[in-house]
C-alpha cells in the first residue's frame, strides 16, 4: 500500500467522490448540542460522560488494490467516529487471541476477569462470543450507565424517540446493538491486556501499517480504573456520551485494508490468521453481524453491494467499506445513511 496515500493521477474523477460531497450527513456539526438535544437518548440517559467535537464537512477515499484511486474532502479531519470503534475492539480481541490471552471464545468471561461484572448466576454465564457478537445480555450499570439504557434499542428508529425497557433474556439467546455492553467487552479486555487498549492499539496494529499519531481513543470521565497499580482509562465502543475514537479517514482506510488482507501487513501477520474470516462469520441469531463487524449476508441490507463485502459503521453516516471480491476498501465521512447504497451502487 502507498504510504503516502497519494491519489492516482491517471484515474479519472469518481463520481462516487461528486455523490458523497453531493449528500452531506443530515446531522448538524455541533454535536455536543445534538447529543444533549436528546438525539440517542431523553434526559437524563443523554448525560455527556467523554469529550465530544464539532464535525467537519463530509470526506473520504477509495482503495483499490491498496491505491487510493478516489478522494473527496479534508481526509486528514480528525472527527469522532462512534461505533466504528466496536470493530476496532474486534481487531483487540484478535490480539488477544494471537497472544494466547484468549484461548477459548466459549470460555466464561468470569475464568479471567474477576473484577465484579461476571458474577452470580445470569453474568456468569456469559461468554466472549456472545460479548462479540452482542448477545451477551450482560445486565448492570457501567461507567454510571445502565445497560437498560440500551436494553430494547431498535437500530432502524435511532434518534426517533424513547426505547421501551424489554425483559431480560437469557445470555447468549437475543441480540441487541447495546454500548454498556460493548463498554464491558472493553473493560474486559483491558482487564486481560492488564495495559490501556491504546497502547495495544498503537503498538500493534497503528504503527505496523503506518498509520499517523493524529487519532486517539477516549474514555469517560467516570472509566479510569486500576490495573496492574497503575490508573488507566478504560476506552468506550462509540461516543452515545462522549469518548470514543477520534480518527481521520486516511487512517481508517489503513484499517480497512488490513482487515481486507486477512490481518497481514506487508508480509508481516498482524492479527491471527483466520481471525476476519470469524469476524465476518454471520452470528446465528443475527445474520447481518459477525464479530463486532457488519454482515451484508443475502444483500438484505445493501442491495448494491456483493453479499460478501462488510463494514464498520459508525453513527452520522461514517463507514468503512470493504469487498474482497473487487479489492475495495471505502472510507466514508459524514454521508447521508439513507444515500450509503446509492454510493456502493456508483463504487
Amino acid at each position: 500500500m502507498n504510504d503516502s496515500l497519494t491519489l492516482d493521477t491517471t484515474v479519472a474523477p469518481d463520481p462516487v467522490a461528486a455523490y458523497a460531497l453531493a449528500h452531506e450527513s443530515p446531522w448538524p456539526r455541533d454535536i455536543h448540542a445534538h447529543i444533549e438535544g436528546g438525539f440517542f437518548e431523553p434526559p437524563p440517559h443523554n448525560a455527556i460522560l467523554g469529550p465530544v467535537a464539532a464535525r467537519g464537512g463530509p470526506n473520504g477515499l477509495v482503495l483499490r488494490h491498496g491505491q487510493v484511486v478516489a478522494r473527496w474532502g479534508n481526509t486528514r479531519q480528525v472527527d469522532m467516529t462512534f461505533s466504528v470503534a466496536k470493530s476496532y475492539l474486534a481487531l483487540l480481541a484478535g490480539l488477544a487471541v494471537m497472544d494466547g490471552l484468549l484461548p477459548n471464545l466459549d470460555a466464561l468471561v468470569a475464568e479471567a476477569v474477576h473484577d465484579g461484572g461476571f458474577e452470580g448466576p445470569h453474568n456468569g454465564a456469559i461468554t466472549w462470543r456472545m460479548l462479540l457478537q452482542n448477545c451477551s445480555e450482560w445486565e448492570g450499570s457501567l461507567f454510571g450507565k445502565s445497560d437498560e439504557i440500551d436494553r430494547g434499542r431498535n437500530l432502524n428508529v435511532e434518534g426517533q424517540g424513547n426505547k421501551g425497557v424489554r425483559p431480560l433474556r437469557t445470555p447468549g439467546t437475543y441480540w441487541e446493538y447495546n454500548d454498556v455492553r460493548v463498554n464491558r467487552l472493553s473493560l474486559a479486555l483491558l482487564r486481560l491486556f492488564g495495559r490501556p487498549l491504546p497502547e495495544v492499539f498503537v503498538e500493534r496494529i497503528m504503527r505496523p501499517i503506518g498509520a499517523s499519531m493524529d487519532w486517539q481513543w477516549h474514555g469517560y470521565e467516570t472509566s479510569w480504573v486500576e490495573v496492574a497499580g497503575r490508573r488507566v482509562q478504560s476506552v468506550s465502543g462509540g461516543g452515545h456520551w462522549g469518548g470514543g475514537v477520534f480518527i481521520h479517514a486516511e487512517d481508517q482506510a489503513r484499517i480497512g485494508q488490513l482487515v481486507l488482507q486477512g490481518g497481514v501487513w506487508q508480509g508481516q501477520r498482524l492479527l491471527p490468521e483466520g481471525w476476519i474470516g470469524q469476524c465476518t462469520t454471520p452470528c446465528a441469531l443475527n445474520p447481518q453481524y459477525g464479530y463486532l463487524f457488519w454482515l451484508n449476508t443475502g444483500r438484505s441490507k445493501f442491495p448494491s453491494a456483493p453479499a460478501e463485502s462488510f463494514w464498520f459503521s459508525g453513527a452520522g453516516g461514517n463507514t468503512t467499506w470493504m469487498d474482497p471480491s473487487r479489492g475495495l476498501v471505502l472510507v466514508s465521512r459524514w454521508l447521508d445513511p439513507a444515500k450509503l447504497n446509492g454510493l456502493l451502487a456508483l463504487l
